[in-house]
């Protein structure tokens, strides 16, 4: 009998120890499982932000290059006028250029009236001079142009931090203090996809 319950007790202790033995396989599978995934999606998450600024720097040199060649089209998401007040705008109406020599401002906004240039605003041109464009230390680069037309006679200022093609490009009328500042993308003209309306 003793040696029964002897059996009997090493019987348990054996399946005790091969059950505790799994478990703990079992948890440590679990746990190298919670790691790979871990690992995975910081590899996932790494080659995102590598790709968003392979990206921005593409779009940086782009920027950069059309600035120096003179032939680039803001488009602006957002406009912003002299005493703080701001409208989001449609990029595609919304645009300041410099191409072929031919400096072009278009504002529009959407709403039912179609504006002097029939796209809801109005679109002025004039030839540029006095075309400056100055790099800092930090790799910035400040753009200006004088531009005179029939419709426009303003100051034109671009500023283009280092590494983004985001920037803000700022409209001074030579006769009044209505500044207008657009805000958007900066891209070579031809891979730009404005739509122009009527010029004064």
């Amino acid at each position: 009998m003793k040696r029964l319950a002897i059996l009997l007790m090493s019987f348990f202790l054996i399946g005790t120890g091969i059950a505790l033995a799994q478990d703990a396989g079992t948890k440590q599978s679990a746990k190298e499982a919670r790691q790979a995934a871990k690992e995975a999606r910081q590899k996932a998450k790494e080659a995102e932000k590598a790709a968003e600024e392979a990206e921005q720097k593409a779009m940086w040199e782009e920027a950069k290059a059309a600035i120096e060649a003179h032939n680039f089209v803001l488009e602006a998401e957002r406009v912003e006028f002299k005493h703080g007040t701001f409208a989001y705008v449609t990029p595609s109406t919304n645009f300041v250029s410099l191409i072929e020599n031919e400096a072009t401002v278009q504002l529009a906004f959407n709403g039912p009236w179609a504006g002097p240039n029939g796209v809801g605003g109005i679109t002025v041109e004039g030839t540029p001079s006095n075309i400056k464009i100055k790099t800092d230390k930090k790799g910035n680069i400040n753009f200006s142009m004088m531009v005179q037309g029939i419709g426009i006679s303003a100051q034109v200022s671009i500023r283009i931090p280092a590494g983004s093609a985001r920037c803000t490009a700022t409209v001074i009328p030579n006769f009044s203090s209505n500044r207008i500042s657009f805000t958007g993308t900066l891209y070579q003209s031809e891979n730009s996809s404005v739509f122009k309306g009527r010029a004064l």
